[in-house]
């Protein structure tokens, strides 16, 4: 059953490859919990234990260590020790178990949604982590400094990264074919599958253009249409694109950087700058206008800018004329 639902998530619904193996071991996880506690099939829970999951996957007590686990996972259960879940992936893991369920109500396997009023735990919200654009520079300098053809890719991967608000699975699947020099646009495969294009600076077109002359006929070693590639001529992955800018931070002196803080700081300086919630929204191919509004919480400093400059006793702005 859990197969043919994952099959659904990625087919169906489009979801990404990402998110399909977060969803199969949150159902492993689930699974191994069911029969531990004797439930054989989906149509034997009942509400009250879909509670009791929630906070055993809160306490670590809900891992994947039970063997036998087939009869609601449909495959093996690997061996393995529990670990305590955070809020976040405690949520994503009920969202999982829901969607399975309602995916046996509607295919006519269980004849109730035991998981109907049962709601992901909330989360709190965090900010999303910007850092100033003297430091992105910085950032983007120093991984220029690996000689080449290794430094020109590590270069285009992080002005692909900050220039396009490309999130990381999204630039390690670019293709040659999905950069348009002449253009100046990429076209970028997001969450859910949706495709979106984005323009590419110049900073970047130069920066691509140089690695593509001269960095990446040096890698390839095979014929493949990815764009960024090891030293060894396959695509690049996730986490080698991960050491890369791990890297170029530890010799930029920077700490806590991450793909993800140059997708941030890609939408926080575009807002910065003047730049429409909703074109934010677009370029960074999210779905929600809400999920993009997170990056215009303004800053104490801004805060303190805006004050200053428009509050008629703070001691900056011009006096106002008595009426």
């Amino acid at each position: 059953m859990v197969g043919d639902y994952l099959d659904h998530c990625a087919v169906e619904r489009g979801l990404s490859r990402n998110t399909v193996s977060a969803y199969r071991r949150d159902l492993t996880r689930y699974a191994a919990w069911c029969t531990a506690r004797g439930i054989a099939d989906p149509a034997s829970v009942q509400p009250g234990d879909l509670a009791d999951f929630t906070v055993d996957l809160a306490r670590g007590l809900a891992g994947i260590p039970v063997q036998g686990a087939a009869a609601v996972s449909g495959g093996p259960v690997e061996p393995g020790q529990p670990t305590p879940l955070a809020a976040g992936s405690v949520a994503r893991c009920v969202v999982a178990v829901r969607g399975f369920h309602r995916f046996c109500l509607l295919d006519n396997l269980c004849p109730t949604d035991p998981t109907r009023a049962w709601k992901p735990p909330s989360t709190p919200q965090r900010l999303p982590k910007a850092i100033p654009y003297a430091d992105v520079s910085a950032l983007l300098s120093a991984a220029a400094v690996t000689d080449p053809p290794l430094g020109l890719r590590d270069s285009a991967l992080l002005e692909i990264l900050y220039g396009v608000g490309a999130r990381i699975s999204e630039a390690c699947g670019l293709d040659i074919d999905d950069v348009d020099l002449q253009e100046r646009v990429v076209s970028l495969r997001g969450k859910g599958g949706r495709d979106r294009r984005v323009p590419l600076g110049t900073m970047a077109a130069e920066a691509v253009s140089a690695y593509l002359v001269r960095g990446r006929p040096g890698l390839v070693t095979r014929a493949t249409p990815a764009l960024f590639v090891n030293s060894r001529g396959a695509r690049l992955s996730r986490q080698s694109a991960w050491a890369v800018i791990s890297t170029a931070a530890g010799r930029a002196h920077l700490s806590g950087v991450s793909p993800h803080t140059l997708r941030h700081s890609f939408a926080t300086h575009l807002l910065e700058g003047g730049a429409d919630v909703r074109v934010v929204q677009e370029l960074l191919g999210h779905a929600s206008v809400t999920t993009t509004q997170i990056y215009t919480r303004v800053t104490v400093e801004t805060l303190r800018e805006v004050y200053a400059v428009s509050h008629p006793r703070s001691g900056v702005a011009p006096a106002r004329p008595c009426v």
